[in-house]
This record gives C-alpha cells, structure tokens and sequence, in this order.
C-alpha cells in the first residue's frame, strides 16, 4: 500500500511519459484501488484509476488488475518479488493471437533504487525470459517531474 515509483518498465502503448508513481488504498482485505500517474511530454498529468484484486488468497501475488478507462490493462499481473518497505517488480504476459505481450515494472518507494536491487529484480526477470535489454529506465528527477506535484 501507499506510494510507488516506477523505475524501469517495459516499453507499453498505453504508458507514454515519465515520473510515473502509482498509490494503493486498501478497499477491503482482498481488493486495493490504484491511481496511476505519468507526466506526458506535453507537461500534462495523466491519471489512471483501477483496482487490483486477489483472486485466490492461497495465491496472494497474483493480482487482477482492472483499470475502467483503459481496456488493455485488464488483466493478470504477479509480483515477483518485493520486500514491501523499498523495492517491488511486477510482471505481466498475455497472447493476442499470434501477438505476445509483456508488462514489466521496477517499483521503488522512494524515486532512486539502489543499483544492486534493480540488478538483482532485472535478474529474476531474465531468468523467467524477459528480455532486460528492453527495459527502459523512467525519469523521477525532482525539477523534472515538478508538475507532478502541483
């Protein structure tokens, strides 16, 4: 729960911009609402809100996830891995036909993450066959994303 700071993901179609930071409220023991935002070229703020649900509490990383104005990002997500307190990393994968789809983000609590962790979170990613090179690092300078935060 509370604020996350995207720190690397894979390149997406539905998420252009930069400062990207997501906060989680807790609705109920099994649901969460989620407010995305992003700062887009353009200077303005764009908002995303959704939820995310735990389907089987026997497997509580597995989460659907649900936005109401952006369709493509219904969908099944797992955490991979977290320590709760610093760092988390988010997978996604789903076929459209003969089209495959991966989502992937580094997650930190505070706008930096140390090297070390996002070595290690972009090594589980490798290991599952996310190619890490695609990765694409998100700016959370504090000038930058100023407008963020107005």
């Amino acid at each position: 729960l509370g604020k996350w700071f995207e720190i690397q993901k894979l390149p997406s179609a539905f998420q252009k911009g930069q400062c990207a930071t997501s906060d989680y409220i807790l609705q109920s023991p099994r649901v969460v609402r989620v407010l995305n935002r992003e700062l887009l070229d353009d200077g303005t703020v764009r908002s995303a809100f959704g939820t995310v649900e735990v389907k089987d509490p026997a497997e509580p990383a597995k989460l659907e996830v649900t936005f109401s104005d952006v369709i493509l990002l219904r969908g099944s997500y797992w955490l991979l891995s977290t320590d709760y307190d610093s760092y988390a990393l988010v997978y996604s994968c789903k076929s459209y036909g003969l089209f495959h789809v991966e989502l992937a983000w580094i997650l930190s609590r505070q706008p930096t993450l140390p090297k070390d962790i996002t070595e290690y979170l972009l090594s589980i990613l490798s290991s599952i066959g996310v190619s890490v090179d695609k990765m694409v690092s998100t700016i959370q300078d504090e000038a930058y994303c100023s407008p963020m935060y107005q």
